[in-house]
């Protein structure tokens, strides 16, 4: 509980730019690196502090894509019921990934760069705080591995599965 008191938008940044590995159905035209992020998910995960603590968290994530764009919406909630709504826009220039993000609960933003390929996506992040996040995803699942610096929320992992549509 500790945590979110404190560290609320780090977690909402990380999360958010977890969601930027979610998948799209196929009508929508995105890049073909990011064409199996668009739909809706849902997952859970742990956020792990300074120390070794964790929590857990319960999240669903909701992917939009047209042409080289993936826009996400990213709400999560913890037991002890603190909430988060990311929201981030992606863009896929072959390859090469630039964006940026947003946590509109807690007013943080910050910009996404990386690269894509089939099945994966690595990015840095800049802004309220720094790290790297790594997606890997299938038709049908989802792995996301946040880590950071500068603060004591250390890393974020969350499984996702596809939501029946």
């Amino acid at each position: 509980m500790i945590f979110f008191r404190y560290f609320k938008p780090a977690l909402s940044t990380l999360v958010l730019l977890a969601a930027a590995g979610m998948a799209i159905p196929a009508s929508a035209a995105v890049s073909d690196a990011l064409t199996g992020l668009v739909g809706s998910w849902g997952g859970s995960g742990a956020a792990t502090f300074d120390g070794g603590s964790k929590e857990a968290m319960r999240c669903n994530g909701y992917y939009k894509g047209e042409g080289d764009a993936l826009s996400m919406v990213i709400k999560c909630a913890s037991a002890g019921g603190a909430k988060i709504e990311l929201r981030g826009q992606l863009t896929d220039k072959d390859g090469a990934i630039t964006g940026t993000w947003e946590e509109r609960t807690y007013n943080a933003t910050g910009s996404v760069a990386g690269k894509s390929e089939p099945g994966g996506l690595k990015v840095k992040i800049e802004g309220a705080i720094s790290g790297t996040l790594s997606v890997a995803f299938t038709p049908t699942s989802q792995t996301v591995a946040i880590a950071t610096t500068g603060t004591t929320l250390r890393s974020v992992n969350i499984s996702f599965n596809r939501d029946r549509e």
